[in-house]
């Protein structure tokens, strides 16, 4: 999670400094404060509504050292919706109140605050409906297990149901623990849950699917490979296994390619970690897998992009695949639902 800490007066620096102190190690923070009143360590702005038309765009958290009006006014011309804004929280300058004021659920911004709160021995002040009756919140949850969720509509009817005590029914193909007891296993229901790979079945007239995003490509390539190139022959292979982008947690392949660009860039494009193994590590993976002497020759392993796909376990979906330079296979982690697993 990048982090912006925003501040304004010569209070706000020290505690911006303080909060940097307790999570600068945990994520990536930048500090900004106003320029009569910086130090060293921060970078200094004289006008908040253009930084906040900077950040608001760029990172994924802006915490405002000030009042609450004050962030308000400057994050009011760039809001669009729940599913895209970033988390926004507020702190007074004297660090006694923690307010998230925006994307509480799917921005993360209630567990940031919980987390920004308890750093500075803060009040949090959090106001959605799930969370002040202590409710399950669909889309907090989605995103604490790396769910996709598929209808934002349908969401919030389940939400408002939870929130007026009304049972739902749920239907997963993964394992789950800690389920509440707000969910039935009756699925003759007009409302539900279904947690699956499979968006297009409707095991409930109204259903919220939750697509699971645990998808790796293991990756292979030539060396100076065309980006264009590869990127086709990827989109072309998921195209054809019906594997939509957001699925993909990461691409993995051996340390030779590193500093390939064609993966670099299909990385930044598409917001996709990425992870490399050695050869011994990716050699220590177990599995069946196809085998190269060829490859073996080159990279010190037989096989690059199968091992690579099951680097973190899981289930081989799609056999190595080649063209244009490229070789992929697909595996699909092993995941298990929690329905108390926190966000941050």
């Amino acid at each position: 999670m990048k982090i912006a800490v925003v501040s304004l007066t010569q209070n706000g620096l020290v505690l911006s400094q303080r909060i940097a102190d307790m999570l600068g190690g945990e994520f990536t923070l930048q500090r900004y404060a106003f320029h009569k009143y910086k130090d060293n360590n921060c970078i200094p702005f004289s006008q908040l509504h253009l930084l906040t038309a900077q950040l608001f765009f760029s990172c994924d958290a802006l915490v405002f050292l000030c009042a609450c009006g004050i962030a308000v006014r400057m994050i009011a011309p760039y809001l669009q919706s729940k599913t895209s804004d970033p988390a926004v929280i507020v702190i007074d300058e004297q660090g006694h109140f923690a307010v998230s004021l925006l994307s509480g659920h799917l921005g993360g911004a209630n567990s940031l605050t919980k987390k920004l709160a308890e750093c500075i021995h803060a009040i949090p002040v959090i106001t959605t409906a799930t969370d002040t009756g202590r409710k399950f919140s669909p889309d907090s949850f989605a995103r604490a297990n790396r769910l996709y969720l598929c209808e934002m509509n349908i969401a919030k009817n389940i939400a408002s149901f939870i929130v007026n005590n009304q049972k739902i029914a749920l239907l997963s193909d993964y394992p789950f623990i800690n389920r509440p007891d707000k969910f039935f296993d009756d699925h003759n229901t007009a409302v539900g849950i279904y947690i699956s790979a499979d968006s297009d079945k409707m095991p409930f007239t109204e259903t919220l699917h939750l697509v699971p995003e645990n998808i790796v490509l293991g990756v292979g390539c030539k060396k100076n490979i065309c980006t264009d190139s590869f990127e086709s022959f990827i989109l072309q292979k998921l195209e054809e296994q019906h594997i939509p982008l957001f699925r993909i947690c990461e691409m993995v392949s051996i340390d030779l390619k590193q500093n390939e660009k064609a993966l670099l860039d299909f990385s930044a494009k598409y917001h996709i970690p990425l992870v490399f193994h050695s050869a011994e590590e990716l050699n220590n993976i177990q599995g069946n897998f196809s085998s190269s002497a060829f490859v073996r020759t080159v990279t010190g392993v037989d096989n690059v992009c199968e091992r690579s796909a099951l680097h973190d376990g899981g289930k081989l979906l799609v056999t190595k695949q080649c063209g244009n330079g490229v070789t992929l296979a697909i595996g699909e982690k092993n995941i298990i639902i929690d329905f108390e697993r926190d966000l941050l």
